[in-house]
């Protein structure tokens, strides 16, 4: 993949909004802003965290790092984030593995079906500090211009549509949103499904015109966007527990000095344990929120046929991406 970064110095000359320009804080210092985009609501955790990142950037560096969040897509969606924190334009995002994987591919191996144990071992493998994301994280830097700086659990993804679906021959020919790259793509079809590609910003309107008739994401999205609105029924699935990953540019990093890098890699730290923490204890309150609002909850017990939903979206997923990717998932797999 070609090299995409781009200098600081050019970042500059082009009028890069990632640096915006300083502006006199407490003190009359000059204090540096830089701008995080994304794409989620305010009210939601992965909206909060970047609050909360922001807040402890400021407080450790003693006010010289200003961040500014722009929610809500404001400055693109998807794709168009990624490639910003890419170019330089803005300096933060957070995003699925997925979508980085569209920077650098093995991460999009990182939101595979059914591949981690449990939350702490999908906490463990995404540890910027840990051996598989920091060699990730070195192809990552040199392909895009951008590192992992931390990633937070985002709850683990189920299945929601405007009807029952018990095993994935009931969900044949209905179309199910998805996030529009390939890991996910192929996960829904696994899961039965004709796969949608649909923006999130887009998804609500989608959802409620028909365009698709369900989409899949974890509980805490679903109550903040409030889906129960225009879904009937949820599907516990489970099938890809995930983490965001906040996404820095390079060339922002390297123009910090030593003890910013160390100011900024605390609130990385502090905030991902935060949010992962916040996410965990939302997820059993979510349900029974999305349960009062009159969403039909399909479990096991109420005749949710789980293996035939794991045995079908890994059969799918595996003719795809195992010969790109079984090296990693045995690495990922060895992680304690």
């Amino acid at each position: 993949m070609q090299t995409r970064r781009v200098t600081r110095r050019g970042l500059m000359a082009t009028g890069g909004a990632a640096l915006a320009l300083p502006f006199l804080g407490r003190g009359a210092r000059a204090a540096t802003v830089l701008r995080y985009g994304h794409m989620h609501t305010p009210a939601s955790i992965a909206g909060a965290q970047a609050e909360w990142f922001a807040a402890a950037v400021r407080e450790k560096t003693g006010g010289a790092i200003e961040i500014q969040i722009f929610p809500n897509s404001q400055l693109g969606k998807l794709q168009e984030l990624a490639e910003a924190v890419s170019t330089g334009s803005i300096a933060f995002s957070h995003n699925t593995a997925g979508a980085v994987g569209s920077l650098y591919a093995p991460f999009a191996a990182f939101d595979t079906p059914y591949l981690y144990r449990d939350v702490d071992h999908l906490m463990s493998v995404m540890d910027a500090q840990g051996p598989v994301m920091t060699e990730l994280n070195e192809g990552l830097i040199d392909a895009s211009g951008t590192r992992a700086l931390y990633a937070f659990y985002f709850g683990t993804r189920n299945l929601t549509a405007d009807r029952a679906a018990r095993n994935p021959a009931e969900l044949s020919g209905v179309k199910i949103r998805s996030i529009p790259f390939p890991i996910y793509m192929a996960t829904v079809e696994g899961l039965g499904a004709v796969p949608v590609p649909v923006d999130w910003a887009e998804v609500p309107t989608a959802l409620a015109t028909g365009v698709v008739n369900g989409q899949e994401n974890p509980m805490n999205v679903l109550v903040s966007a409030k889906l129960y609105e225009v879904q009937s029924h949820l599907m516990l699935t489970g099938h890809i527990s995930a983490a965001q990953v906040v996404m820095m540019n390079e060339d922002v990093w390297q123009g910090f000095d030593d003890a910013t890098k160390e100011a900024v890699a605390a609130a990385a730290s502090e905030t991902r344990a935060r949010a992962s923490d916040e996410m965990l204890r939302a997820e059993a309150g979510d349900l029974e929120t999305l349960k009062a609002n009159g969403m039909t909850v399909l479990d096991e017990a109420a005749g949710l046929d789980l293996a035939a939903f794991r045995d079908s979206v890994t059969a799918r997923v595996s003719k795809e991406f195992d010969s790109q990717w079984g090296d990693l998932y045995a690495k990922i797999a060895a992680v304690a």
